[in-house]
């Protein structure tokens, strides 16, 4: 990022940080008993937290953009002064998500406020000189949510309204239209229109059902998942889904990650635990037997479903859930080898990206962090392999220095989707740690144990949060290898229905997933309904195509095939699913 954009980025993080502070002096004027808690700048606006003595509506939010105008056109100064811990106690006393903020500073901390007319808060700033900097017609309110205070469950559940602000109308308005197009895209949304999964609260929060349709679209991807990864010459294996906690402990799960696990189960009057990680099964699998560095490398990958007690306040559709299965894979190996498999992995993680449609795509190197284990020599093999791989590749990719785990250095690979987000997919990790805690080794070729280098890496992510990625990506109309129904078959009455049960049936035979519409509606309504589906192929069967055993073809974005022979048909759809196009 170029000093300019820098700069153009701090100012307009000043100009929504004074926004939440208008906010907040506009919701006192509407609900003077509120209590404020805090108020950020965010990448995409602000927001701030409120205490409140009743539930807001849409339209308290048009009245508090009212009162935010008339702030702003009266060009208040924002001023700042420090104050000592006690005068600070003092002034909130009304306010105890201030008190406790407070409470919680170091005591030698200097605290500073932040006045603006009538309206005074506890912040470190930066903000604008005063109000008339703001500008009346950039800014929106965009919605209310719940939010616990510190994201903690255990705490007050408060009212979070988020707004956005710009310096000038257009850039709202960009903003908006923006807005507007996640909203169409929203996973959540197009999941229930779709009928592709649900979330039931009610049988546990963050556990994903995924029904028929989703499920057609989960197979196809495990299908090429699976495919391959054997054409790149791993094995698959299984692992169970609970463990000892003796396995926990040595892993050193339940000393860093224990927040992170659900709770122990006792059976047998011994504690287990549901899996939060798959790499510690595969490590048992490694040491049941003795290896040869002839053997190896080891490439071991498995779908493993894995649990983490995530907070429930972060839990958000497919993109953050308890219950998730990894495309999880682990590569042992010998230290002549580790250059060779890294560059591979890259090359694959590139390879599985690309062929859902993922082509901008930027590499993350974290390197060696000041608290690490393994000898540095490991180290900076495993960092130079990492980096030799990215540059092999040619890709974009920025260092993040220090910023590896303890245990090892890593690749994070960031795919843009079609609104240009960047979401965090593909990770390549070294891990020093478990080979020494499981006393892991091979017998190499002078005859003595060494300690193998291990990976662990992951393509995918995860198969929910893919799955949510890809939803937004293709706003639900996805490539014909993807699409849970291919093609529909639609007999324009019911006269023609024999017909079109030997063309679902022809299709269904050609490996295409098909469905038919039998029902008593017109076929304009059939072809509206499947377009809504967003189906990529409707095959339309009338008299003619009967009595010529053809079909006519109508394709999700409007395009008419007619006079087509059923093979010519299947022949078409197969191609588009081989070469995973859109139709």
């Amino acid at each position: 990022m170029t000093t300019k954009e820098q700069k153009k980025l701090e100012k307009l993080a000043r100009v929504r940080h004074s926004m939440a502070h208008v906010m907040a002096s506009a919701m006192l004027r509407l609900i003077p008993e509120a209590k404020i808690a805090i108020g950020p700048s965010i990448d995409s606006g602000f927001y701030y937290d409120f205490d409140l003595p009743r539930k807001l509506s849409n339209q308290d939010l048009e009245t508090l953009e009212g009162y935010m105008k008339e702030i702003i056109t009266q060009g208040a100064t924002f001023e700042k002064r420090e104050i000592s811990r006690q005068e600070a106690l003092e002034f909130f006393k009304d306010q105890p998500y201030k008190i406790e903020l407070i409470e919680d500073l170091p005591e030698d901390e200097v605290l500073t406020l932040y006045q603006m007319g009538n309206f005074t808060d506890l912040c470190r700033g930066p903000h604008v000189e005063d109000t008339s900097r703001l500008n009346s017609q950039a800014f929106k309110l965009l919605s209310i949510a719940g939010a616990y205070w510190r994201g903690d469950e255990n705490r007050p559940m408060l009212q979070r309204i988020y707004g956005t602000a710009f310096g000038d109308p257009k850039q709202l308005k960009a903003h908006l239209e923006h807005l507007e197009e996640l909203e169409k895209r929203d996973h959540r949304r197009l999941g229930k229109e779709l009928d592709l999964f649900s979330l039931h609260e009610e049988a546990g929060p963050g556990l994903v059902y995924w029904h028929p349709k989703g499920s057609r679209i989960r197979v196809a991807i495990e299908d090429f998942w699976r495919k391959e990864h054997y054409k790149n010459g791993y094995e698959m294996v299984f692992t169970p889904h609970v463990g000892k906690s003796w396995l926990w402990e040595t892993s050193g799960h339940l000393d860093f990650y224990k927040e992170g696990m659900y709770p122990e189960m006792i059976m047998d009057k011994s504690k287990y635990y549901s899996k939060p990680m798959n790499c510690p099964f595969h490590v048992l699998i490694y040491n049941s037997n003795k290896h040869s560095y002839r053997e190896l490398p080891c490439r071991w990958a498995e779908l493993g479903t894995v649990y983490r007690y995530e907070r429930s306040g972060t839990l958000h559709g497919l993109l953050r859930v308890r219950g998730f299965t990894q495309d999880d894979a682990h590569i042992i190996c010998t230290p002549d080898q580790v250059e060779f498999e890294i560059l591979e992995v890259l090359r694959f993680s590139l390879y599985m990206l690309r062929s859902f449609g993922f082509t901008e795509i930027q590499a993350y190197l974290s390197t060696r962090p000041e608290k690490a284990i393994g000898e540095s020599e490991r180290w900076e093999l495993a960092q130079e392999s990492l980096k030799k791989a990215i540059d092999a590749e040619g890709l974009e990719y920025d260092v993040d220095e220090g910023g590896g785990a303890f245990y090892g250095p890593k690749i994070d690979l960031k795919v843009k989707d079609a609104l240009g987000r960047s979401w965090q997919l593909s990770t390549i990790q070294f891990d020093f740690n478990l080979p020494e805690r499981f006393d892991m080794v091979f017998v190499d070729s002078d005859g003595k144990e060494k300690r193998p280098y291990m990976v662990h890496r992951a393509l995918l992510g995860s198969l929910e949060r893919f799955f949510g990625v890809l939803i937004e990506n293709y706003g639900g109309s996805f490539p014909v290898w993807l699409a849970p129904v291919q093609a529909q078959v639609i007999p324009v009455s019911g006269k023609f229905d024999d017909y079109a049960a030997k063309v679902t049936g022809a299709l269904r035979q050609a490996d295409i997933r098909v469905d038919a519409d039998y029902s008593d509606d017109r076929m304009n309504a059939k072809i509206r309904n499947a377009q809504n589906e967003k189906i990529p192929y409707m095959i339309i069967l009338g008299g003619q195509e009967e009595e010529k055993q053809e079909v006519s073809i109508r394709t999700r974005s409007g395009e008419q095939i007619n006079g087509l022979s059923l093979q010519g048909a299947i022949e078409l759809i197969q191609e588009k699913i081989k070469t995973k196009e859109m139709p």
